[in-house]
This record gives structure tokens, C-alpha cells and sequence, in this order.
């Protein structure tokens, strides 16, 4: 999977992570994928949560050593 921005908010916790991903969805293009780094486990359910609302669509998520990793497609 190809993303065009990668966001490391590893050792953020929430609203944090949410905040920056705002900003940094709003500097790609519609279609295009940014990366989330993020270890607040809180971020699970508020990444998936805000990018419904925004009309935004989580790609894929998964856990490695304890980074959570997000792929949202920028609607």
C-alpha cells in the first residue's frame, strides 16, 4: 500500500493523535493514504470513529510491539 505522508505520534496521547491527524490529512490529496503511528491504545476506537465522520476510510489497522499502525484514505 502506497501512502503519500506517514504521521509518527508515538508517546502522544489522545486528543493528540487526533489533532495531528487532522492536520496532516488535510495537507494530501482526496484518494490518497497517510500512515499513523500511534502506541495510546485510546486511538483505536477514536481514529476509526473520526475518520467515519470525516467521510474518510480506514484502509487497514494492525499491532506491532505495542504501535498501533492506521492507513486512512482521505475521502
Amino acid at each position: 500500500m502506497e501512502t503519500k505522508k506517514l504521521l509518527d505520534a508515538k508517546g502522544l496521547a489522545c486528543p493528540i493523535p487526533i489533532v495531528k491527524t487532522r492536520k496532516a490529512i488535510a495537507e494530501i490529496e482526496a484518494g490518497e493514504v497517510l500512515e499513523i503511528h500511534v502506541t495510546d491504545k485510546g486511538a483505536k476506537n477514536d481514529l476509526a470513529a473520526w475518520a467515519k465522520s470525516g467521510g474518510h476510510e480506514l484502509l487497514n489497522y494492525t499491532e506491532e510491539d505495542n504501535v498501533l499502525k492506521f492507513w486512512i484514505k482521505k475521502g
